[in-house]
């Protein structure tokens, strides 16, 4: 008689020589449309995510899945852990297979507009490079609402579609014993949903004060700024679409940014930590150009080394700090164990490798870092010191806000998609991030954030990932010493392979933080990170 653990071994490796190669062509797919936005290799995307996701929604599959894994306490552990992701998988996509087809098809037509999106300006295309180039230095307030707004185009035209695609993402969560396709998202990517937002609770109550206190300087200075009342500042005054980035205030990073190689100083920092890059660059879209998509993500796309990184880069803080973030994730996928089964071949969570792009694309901020390289003297990099550990403490309540806006509205989204979302999203917006809502702003706002479209609740990870980069970056001061900035240890890259990248999908992501840092995630690193 087979033994359940060599069953449910053919099983997956059968299941992994179907998927691994479409899900190969899907990414390479998606990679082709969003750097060139094409439509032939929209159509391609959309063909093959679909079929991908109609090879989970086999029902017999998953009965034969459900079977072998019903005697788990035997089972291999890294075998039962495979069983266990592939069966969310399944769970996930157990709809019917005309309703995956009307999912991705509107996906992709979402994200096909976004891509091609430009704003109108004074009657010309401008790309967002410029619109947040404006709202962060000009000091016009019809300039910036006419920048605002421009940035908004977007939502209003795409807003009627993501209402539709998320009235059947919750259709298909339903149809397989779910609410909502919000809290099947967070049960299937093992999260519990009350857990989640007990901590943002606490998060909230954590950031309120300084928050209200920060704010509330920082509006006597722009209304000095624009030459307003206090009461007449709306969001286009705030240097960002969103609100979700501190302003640059008394510091002006830019500068020395602007004569840089941007790609060349990412290279040479994570050569100097222990990892080559350099592979990574070559296959890599790193520049603004025409019919691409205008943000930035980072893509493995075969989980066996072709990893990739999508950025506009423009000689500024942001973009440098993009970049490192973005080959943070990148680093993450490259030095996972080669060992690992496929179905393991990825990170322990969304959340772990926000936590490292989140960690090492906050060394923009620090003196060291700076001095070392950009054009910054080393003596104005400690004369700023103080400065720039404030604009860093900033960035972490002001995107804490953020995210509390993102989490609750699109919670609230998924209970009732059909409700004015307008109105829910500026209720959010001023609780949360004290915002005062412009008048006449009827639809579209709340759409105009890719992520809602496109990566559906995905944003709490965000701000997982800034939790655990604080942890982590306590971690390795603990064990390499404080003498001197952590990223200047020539061993932090060992470190981190060892104790976050190798692990892979092994364990969840609680296990990794208790591998990498000897705990469980908890918000104290954070918190001392606030002070």
């Amino acid at each position: 008689m087979t033994s359940p653990c060599l069953e449910l071994d053919a099983f997956i490796a059968d299941h992994v020589n179907t998927v691994q190669p479409l899900d190969k062509a899907a990414s390479l797919a998606y990679w082709n449309f969003t750097t060139t936005g094409k439509e032939k290799y929209e159509q391609e995307y959309e063909r093959l995510e679909t079929a991908e996701r109609k090879l989970y929604a086999d029902r017999a599959s998953y009965a034969r899945l459900k079977e072998l894994t019903a005697v788990e306490p035997q089972l291999d552990p890294l075998l039962s852990r495979q069983a266990k992701l592939l069966a969310n998988e399944f769970l996930a996509n157990q709809i019917d297979k005309t309703l995956i087809e009307k999912i991705v098809n509107l996906e992709t037509g979402i994200e096909a507009q976004f891509n091609s999106f430009r704003a109108e300006l004074d009657g010309r295309p401008i790309p967002d490079n410029t619109l947040r180039e404006i709202l962060r230095n000009s000091n016009d307030t019809t300039q910036c609402q006419a920048a605002w707004e421009a940035s908004k185009q977007i939502g209003s035209q795409v807003a009627g579609q993501v209402r539709q695609v998320v009235q059947l993402r919750n259709t298909a969560a339903r149809q397989v014993g779910f609410s909502s396709f919000y809290t099947m998202s967070l049960s299937l990517d093992e999260l519990d949903e009350d857990a989640l937002f007990q901590l943002w609770d606490r998060l909230d109550k954590l950031t309120a004060p300084i928050y209200a206190d920060y704010k509330a300087k920082l509006e006597q200075k722009l209304a000095k700024r624009f030459g307003l009342d206090i009461h007449d500042l709306r969001p286009w005054h705030y240097g960002d679409p969103f609100f979700q980035d501190a302003p640059p205030a008394e510091i002006d990073l830019d500068p020395y940014f602007a004569q840089q190689d941007l790609v060349a100083n990412a290279q040479s920092f994570y050569a100097a930590i222990g990892m080559d890059i350099a592979d990574i660059i070559t296959r890599s879209d790193l520049y603004e150009r025409e019919g691409k998509q205008q943000h930035a993500y980072c893509t493995h796309i075969d989980r066996v080394g072709d990893v990739r990184v999508l950025c506009n880069v423009r000689p500024t803080e942001q973009w440098m700090a993009t970049l490192l973030h973005e080959f943070g994730h990148a680093v993450y996928e490259k030095y996972l164990d080669d060992n690992l089964p496929w179905v393991l071949r990825k990170p322990a969570h969304i959340s772990t490798t926000e936590a490292i792009a989140v960690l090492l694309g906050s060394l923009t901020k620090d003196p060291d870092w700076l001095s070392q390289y950009t054009s910054m003297p080393a003596s104005k990099a400690q004369e700023l010191g103080n400065l720039l550990h404030g604009q860093t403490r900033a960035e972490l309540f002001i995107f804490t806000r953020w995210v509390l806006v993102m989490s609750h509205f699109e919670r609230e989204l998924y209970r009732n998609p059909n409700q004015d979302l307008n109105r829910l999203w500026w209720e959010t917006v001023e609780h949360y991030q004290m915002i005062r809502p412009p008048a006449g702003r009827t639809d579209g706002d709340w759409a105009a954030k890719i992520h809602i479209a496109t990566s559906p609740v995905y944003y709490h990870n965000y701000l997982l990932g800034f939790l655990m980069a604080e942890q982590i970056r306590a971690a390795i001061k603990q064990d390499m010493g404080n003498g001197q900035p952590f990223f200047k240890h020539p061993q932090i890259g060992q470190w981190l392979i060892e104790k976050v990248f190798e692990p892979g999908a092994r364990c969840d992501w609680n296990g990794l933080m208790q591998h990498a840092t000897g705990s469980d995630l908890l918000p104290d690193a954070f918190a001392n990170a606030l002070s």
